[in-house]
């Protein structure tokens, strides 16, 4: 009877996500030129760290040469501005994220003309295993993609950077990733951007564990749902839903320089950021298993859409390192013992 019951829910759940996929493909219009294919995207990009820390603030921008490559395989210029984003990395990174803003009118006609701000991710430090940590990161983004229909959209790109340095220009060849503008996000799914702070109880309980479930598979514990930390809120399909961002110190990514976050300087009951640590609150059991489902019926997709970049990485061990990660959250939550212990009992009962 148990069993019985049990596939009965993991054929609603995989009914369920197949006409998830269908309403994808029926709103495949609405996605944006820049993230309708998946390959990446080359583009060059002047950038001085000095004149953007001194020049740009929250609200500031300065110009910035930008090219991208068209289809036909030529390099067009359009007018940019851009600014930093993100305090951690101002302070501890070689190279700076930032916001890129692109003028309207020079838009018209590029693949930029539905999305003219976006956020640019590129690598923490300029070493040789960067380019892998952002892939690796951008891998999280495109399986929370599969996971779940409220996502930011994301482009990878290979990035030719002139940097400006004390007089001289120094040439990277770097990975980077555009990520979605929060607005345009919320656009898309003809929902409103929440700017406050919102306790996860009144949050859409199926959005709020798919979410947690997710930073659990790929080890990260620096968010909160509740402040939006490395989260967004949006009001869509008359529910309230988190988003997720920024992966860099995630278990999956393993950065050098990743450490384990601190809650009201408290720290967490793991001694490194590849330990799984579940920071979702409590919910039904029927939704924890709902979320539970769809995972597992994603997990031959989400290995696909790993290897599907395989060679992209410059250092073979650091793919197989990720790889392995996911296929290590897959043991515990196909094992009804390990899945209760480190997911049903650790579940949240109060903000810290």
């Amino acid at each position: 009877m148990k069993f019985a019951i049990y596939f009965l829910c993991c054929l609603i759940t995989w009914f369920s996500g197949y006409t998830q996929h269908i309403d994808k493909k029926v709103n495949s219009d609405e996605v944006s030129p820049l993230f309708k294919d998946e390959k990446p995207l080359k583009i060059h990009l002047t950038y001085s760290k000095e004149h953007i820390l001194s020049y740009t603030n929250d609200s500031s921008y300065i110009k910035s040469d930008l090219s991208y490559q068209k289809e036909d395989g030529m390099m067009a210029s359009i007018e940019t501005e851009v600014r930093a984003r993100g305090n951690y990395r101002r302070s501890n990174c070689y190279y700076l994220p930032l916001w890129i803003k692109i003028n309207k009118e020079a838009s018209q006609g590029s693949i930029f003309q539905d999305d003219k701000k976006l956020k640019l991710v590129l690598p923490c430090l300029n070493s040789s295993r960067s380019n892998d940590d952002v892939l690796k990161e951008f891998l999280a983004y495109k399986i929370y993609e599969l996971i779940s229909p409220y996502h930011f959209d994301t482009k990878l790109l290979s990035i030719q950077l002139k940097e400006e340095k004390k007089g001289k220009n120094i040439d990277h060849d770097l990975m980077g990733i555009f990520i979605q503008d929060d607005k345009k996000t919320a656009s898309i799914h003809q929902g409103n951007l929440i700017k406050r702070h919102i306790h996860p109880n009144n949050q859409d309980p199926l959005s709020s564990a798919r979410n947690a479930m997710f930073q659990y598979m790929i080890g990260n514990t620096d968010y909160s749902i509740a402040y939006q930390h490395n989260e967004k809120l949006f009001f869509i399909d008359d529910k309230i839903v988190p988003i997720p961002y920024d992966f860099d110190m995630s278990g999956l990514v393993n950065a050098s320089y990743a450490v384990v976050s601190a809650i009201n300087n408290k720290p967490l009951p793991i001694s490194k950021v590849t330990d799984r640590l579940y920071r979702g609150f409590d919910r039904d059991d029927e939704i924890i298993q709902e979320v539970r489902n769809e995972f597992l019926n994603h997990e031959i997709d989400n290995y696909n859409l790993m290897d599907q970049y395989k060679s992209s990485f410059k250092y073979p061990k650091e793919f197989t390192e990720c790889k392995s990660y996911v296929e290590s959250f897959y043991k515990i939550i196909k094992d009804d013992k390990k899945f209760e212990n480190r997911i049903l009992k650790r579940e949240r009962t109060k903000l810290d």
